[in-house]
């Protein structure tokens, strides 16, 4: 195939990219340089970062998102490593990734339902003894719902890695004496770091600008970015701030992209191997 066929090609993909990545991020900061009188100005950049409210949202984003990924791994790779030692494994996959086909929206009104003082979960307590508890509307019930919500997506990075070890590495590992625990800490969890990392890009990211939770499950409680970004869109219509989040969110997102990030890893090595030979 010839360059001039590969670029055309390439027309798609960049007309994609343009008008659905490029163009709103540049709506997005370009508007954040607007007050509610459409005055260009700064003001917004310095209100945010002078004011102990937004200050304290951004804390908890991270704060919620950093607990969310915390269990969504702690759930997922036990979980994952269960999978791959199943004999229909894709059956059992397909399972997990069928909750992902459900509209969030729906998901969240079945935990509403679940979590109410007349739900199941406070009905099982009430027959044990223990009587209702205010579930809904509670820091627990928001992380547990998006725990909940994101473990399909640390799931499939990390089985996708575990999936791609040679199993020669394993029994030579057991081989030479290691004990299970020693083979998952030494062998199994250094080439599963990048199906880790994987996964908590995929959960923590997005974590961060949650707000239809924040709403339906957190009750309110629970104060984020995402839930400021819409409470400036659709309540104030205080466009300029809620862009400025927005700015803000995204630049997060990329240092988080970044720290978790293999580029420096990989140059390492390469600088390493060059220098062996």
């Amino acid at each position: 195939m010839n360059t001039t066929a590969k670029r055309i090609y390439y027309i798609p993909y960049m007309l994609w990219i343009l008008l659905f990545v490029i163009a709103p991020v540049a709506l997005i900061v370009y508007q954040s340089f607007f007050n509610l009188d459409h005055q260009a100005t700064i003001q917004n950049y310095v209100t945010y970062l002078t004011s102990s409210t937004y200050l304290r949202m951004t804390l908890n984003s991270f704060w919620y998102a950093f607990l969310i990924t915390l269990f969504t791994v702690l759930i997922s790779y036990p979980a994952a490593l269960f999978l791959n030692q199943l004999k229909h494994k894709d059956f059992w996959l397909l399972l997990i990734i069928l909750p992902t086909w459900i509209n969030l929206l729906l998901k969240a009104y079945a935990f509403i339902g679940i979590f109410a003082q007349n739900g199941s979960v406070n009905q099982f307590l009430g027959f044990i003894g223990i009587g209702p508890k205010q579930i809904l509307f509670t820091d627990f019930s928001f992380i547990f719902v998006a725990t909940y919500i994101e473990i399909p997506f640390m799931i499939l990075p990390i089985y996708n890695a575990i999936a791609e070890i040679d199993p020669a590495l394993l029994t030579a590992s057991r081989d030479l004496g290691a004990t299970n625990w020693q083979t998952l800490i030494r062998v199994i969890l250094p080439l599963t770091r990048k199906g880790i990392t994987a996964g908590v890009q995929a959960v923590f990211i997005p974590s961060l600008s949650l707000f239809m939770l924040t709403r339906l499950i957190g009750g309110n409680r629970v104060i984020t970015l995402g839930t400021a970004i819409e409470e400036h869109f659709l309540t104030t219509m205080n466009w300029g701030m809620g862009s400025t989040i927005g700015v803000v969110l995204i630049i997060m997102m990329f240092i988080s992209m970044a720290l978790t990030g293999e580029h420096k890893r990989k140059r390492k090595e390469i600088d390493t191997g060059a220098t062996k030979e």
